[in-house]
């Protein structure tokens, strides 16, 4: 569907860029033509992931160590970063989430995610916006959600108070910087398996049955189809959706709107349709 030109020229920062969602979205921007860079806290895990992208595609992939929760940190990335080129495009992926009671939270617990989502993601947006405004140029936000900054989510409170948090960013700055040439949007996933969050928020003591039951479309996302629409939202095809966060989810949080029962008529035989018309 995308043409293999379709980011060339397009300088991307994916914060959180080395592992899981992140890594699947920068393999795809790196496929069609965008010079990439990625951040994280772990230098080798930076290196390994920009490794295996540019043995795979050729391109050299940018890597720079910053804990997004420092705001200095970030200012002196975006410094670095800026000395080869601006950046046309910020990927706020960078996140930090777990199950928990939340009457037993302590602060440091609830700081441990704050911290990364929403402070990080306002650290570097206004970093990146900027200096777009200072040299008149126009960038895109993209902000990578979760379900829970729409409706919510008990056990995970942190990170849907936070990432309730960068939606709200995401619908103010549209408004306040759409003036001046710069979008934000925003991607809510539902289940997308990766190997370190899906073990720590999806364990099998949570599901008494396949997770896919709660799908409407009864499986779980590909990376390719997450990747493919952050694709879309920073290409130049999109120049008019600012403000807006779109769901990806295989319509499970409208199967879980629908209650219980919609899932169990679901599975209801003919028979018992016909014993209903009757």
């Amino acid at each position: 569907m995308f043409q293999s030109g379709l980011l060339a020229g397009k300088r991307v920062l994916i914060t959180g860029g080395g592992t899981g969602l992140g890594k699947s979205i920068g393999r795809r921007y790196v496929e069609l033509g965008a010079r990439l860079v990625i951040c994280g806290r772990r230098a080798e895990v930076l290196q390994r992931t920009a490794a295996e992208m540019e043995e795979a595609f050729g391109t050299p992939v940018e890597t720079h160590v910053c804990d997004v929760r420092d705001a200095v940190a970030v200012e002196t990335m975006m410094s670095r970063i800026w000395e080869g080129g601006p950046l046309d495009v910020l990927v706020n992926n960078a996140a930090g989430n777990f199950l928990a009671r939340t009457e037993h939270l302590s602060s440091r617990a609830i700081d441990a995610v704050v911290d990364i989502v929403l402070k990080g993601g306002a650290h570097c947006t206004i970093a990146a916006g900027r200096r777009w405004i200072a040299q008149q140029r126009r960038g895109t936000v993209l902000c990578i959600l979760t379900q829970s900054a729409l409706t919510g989510a008990p056990f995970t409170v942190p990170s849907a108070m936070a990432k309730a948090g960068l939606l709200s960013m995401i619908r103010s700055l549209a408004v306040e910087w759409g003036p001046k040439g710069i979008r934000l949007v925003g991607v809510a996933p539902g289940p997308f398996p990766t190997e370190g969050a899906w073990s720590r928020l999806m364990p099998k003591e949570r599901h008494r049955e396949p997770i896919e039951n709660g799908i409407a479309l009864r499986r779980v996302g590909r990376h390719e189809e997450l990747a493919d629409l952050c694709t879309f939202l920073i290409s130049d095809n999109a120049e008019f959706i600012t403000g807006e966060a779109i769901t990806i989810d295989g319509g499970k949080w409208l199967q879980g709107a629908a209650g219980p029962s919609a899932q169990v008529m679901q599975e209801w035989s003919d028979d018992t349709w016909k014993s209903l018309r009757k």
